[in-house]
Order: structure tokens, then C-alpha cells, then sequence
């Protein structure tokens, strides 16, 4: 027949008794009664089936047995007590695992700066990131693989998620016109959007909510946009401009001065993209408030320091979809 499981209490208590030298001043050490630290002794003794104390009149010794457990008790309560530690920091957000869903732009522009802030407060979380595009990036979040997820919408193209999940936006981005170096409408005064119905354009991938954007942005203005390329790599999309395979309208946070490649803003066009942060209702990871707070501020940063790049726009709000399964951001 085994050993009954020992009690990390009582192996505490061994550990004091031999160090105070007798059971009334381990006693008070430990905030104890006398009798309630005797009992602990002889449950262990119990437990270990081997006496742990030669007790006299008015002293105790302990045995070889004793000296031997209460040894090799130091490591394991040691690490017991570090457990105890990490268990208080989940229990805080201060140590674990936090997961992070976002789509290129944030990964470049944002979440460089909001994550050396937060490890920097809290050095005991490890943060593992994934890219992708928001729709599968919500699906993940929904599902509990990931902890937040950093997604966008565009005004003409707005988004649902289940009711599980709660928003809370960022920032909003400007669509900024990249022509060709040379190309005439560089030296307009103003640049409206009709004035680009006959030109070849770079896209995103068709079915994206860019490329659904700059539709509905040029069907508003009568006129269907011909799109020569499409690439959701925006690099690429400044590559192709720039050997003048097309025009493209791109949002600020994607937007790096280049080389061959002419900035503007479309005097006619005021709709954004608008970035936020998605997280589920109930915040299972606590870390998560910690990395919501490190969003805002980095995003607040890049606010005062990137063209094109706004406060979030006022007046939006969360409102019921159209049927139980989901809510929707729209302009209020």
C-alpha cells in the first residue's frame, strides 16, 4: 500500500518546527495555535509512516526522517510557492499567454509600439501573433484561438460579428490617391474622383472590402472602375503604380513616401477605414485588459504622428444586424 498524497500545509509546518526548534515557536510563526501545528505533525507522521519527532517533556527533536523529508521538501515547496505566484499573476494579467489576430498594416504600423509598451509592463506574458484578414481573424476570436483580433471596415463596406464579441475602435484612415510620377493630374490643384473614370486601377483581391470600396465609391460617381492588377500586399500595389500600370486608392496606414509614386487626397471622397480591436465578451485571458490599454495608446501616437491617420470618428455605435446572429458598425 502507497503513502497517502502529502500536504504541502503540513510539509510547511515540518519545515518550521525544525527551524524554530520547538512546535510553540513554529507556533507562532506561523500564526498558529500549538495544538493545530501538533496535529499536523501527527497526520504527516501518518502519512509518511514513520515517527518524525522524538518528543519530550518539555522539547522535541526531530528524527533522521524528519531531517531527510523537511530537506527535500525546500525544493518542492519552493516551486509550489513559484506556482502559487504565476497562479495570482493569471489571475491578474501579469503572467501567461495572449494571442493576437491582425491584418498586415496593423502588424507594421500599431502593434510594433503597443507591444513593447505592454511587455514592458509585463514581461512575465508571452504573445504569440497571427495574420490574417478580418473575417477569418473574428471566426478565430469567436472560436478561441486567439484572445483579441485587430480588424477594419470601411464605410461603404460596414461588418457584422456575433454578439459574443464587443468592439472598441482605434483609429480611422484616410484613402489616399497614389498616381505615377509624371502622371497629369499631379499638378491639379484638386483631384475629384471622376476625373479618374478612364484610368486603369490597382486593387485589392476582388471581393475584398477595399475592392468593394472603391466599387461602390465610383458607382456613386457614375462610372465603374476598370482594375488592370490586384494584389492585398500594398508594397506591391506601390510597385505596380509606380511602373505606371495603374492609379490606386489605398488607406493612410498602408501609405510610405516612395520613390516614383505621387500622393494626393480626392477632394470628393471622405470615407475611412476604420481599425479596431475586437475582443470576446467575457475576457477568459486577463491579460487581454493590459493589451487594450497598450492599443489605445499606441494608436493615439500614431494619430499625432502619421498624415492621414485620425481619431476614431464620433457618433459610431453598435447596432442589432439584421438578424439575431450579429451586430454591425455603421455611421451613426
Amino acid at each position: 500500500m502507497g503513502f497517502r498524497m502529502l500536504n504541502p500545509v503540513h510539509l510547511r509546518t515540518l519545515v518550521a518546527v525544525i527551524r524554530a526548534g520547538s512546535f510553540a515557536d513554529a507556533a507562532r510563526d506561523l500564526g498558529y495555535t500549538g495544538s493545530a501545528v501538533s496535529q499536523q505533525i501527527a497526520t504527516l507522521e501518518r502519512a509518511v509512516k514513520v515517527p518524525l519527532f522524538e518528543r519530550a517533556a518539555h522539547s522535541v527533536r526531530p528524527t533522521a526522517a524528519a531531517e531527510f523529508l523537511a530537506a527535500r521538501a525546500h525544493d518542492t515547496l519552493a516551486s509550489l510557492k513559484a506556482l502559487e505566484d504565476d497562479v495570482t499573476g493569471l489571475a491578474e494579467g501579469t503572467v501567461g499567454l495572449i494571442r493576437i489576430g491582425s491584418f498586415p498594416t496593423a502588424s507594421e504600423r500599431l502593434l510594433p509600439g503597443a507591444l513593447a509598451a505592454f511587455l514592458s509592463r509585463h514581461p512575465k506574458v508571452e504573445v504569440m501573433l497571427e495574420e490574417g484578414e478580418s473575417e477569418e481573424l473574428m471566426r478565430n476570436l469567436q472560436e478561441g484561438v486567439i484572445d483579441l483580433a485587430l480588424v477594419y471596415y470601411y464605410d461603404l463596406v460596414p461588418r457584422s460579428w456575433p454578439r459574443s464579441l464587443r468592439a472598441k475602435s482605434l483609429l480611422d484612415e484616410e484613402l489616399i490617391l497614389l498616381l505615377p510620377d509624371g502622371h497629369p493630374l499631379a499638378d491639379a490643384d484638386t483631384i475629384v474622383l471622376p476625373d479618374l473614370a478612364t484610368e486603369n486601377w490597382v486593387s485589392t483581391r476582388e471581393g475584398s472590402a477595399g475592392s468593394k470600396c472603391l466599387a461602390r465609391l465610383c458607382a456613386g460617381r457614375g462610372f465603374e472602375p476598370t482594375v488592370a492588377v490586384r494584389s492585398n500586399d500594398y508594397d506591391v500595389i506601390r510597385s505596380l503604380v509606380r511602373s505606371n500600370l495603374g492609379v490606386a486608392l489605398v488607406p493612410a496606414l498602408s501609405h510610405v513616401i516612395s520613390d516614383g509614386v505621387f500622393a494626393a487626397r480626392l477632394r470628393d471622397v471622405t470615407v475611412r477605414r476604420h481599425v479596431a480591436v475586437l475582443h470576446r465578451a467575457a475576457k477568459y485571458n486577463r491579460a487581454v485588459t493590459g493589451a487594450l490599454m497598450a492599443l489605445e495608446r499606441a494608436a493615439a501616437a500614431i494619430i499625432d504622428t502619421l498624415p492621414g491617420v485620425c481619431p476614431p470618428t464620433p457618433g459610431y455605435a453598435v447596432h442589432p444586424d439584421e438578424g439575431e446572429e450579429g451586430r454591425r458598425l455603421q455611421v451613426g
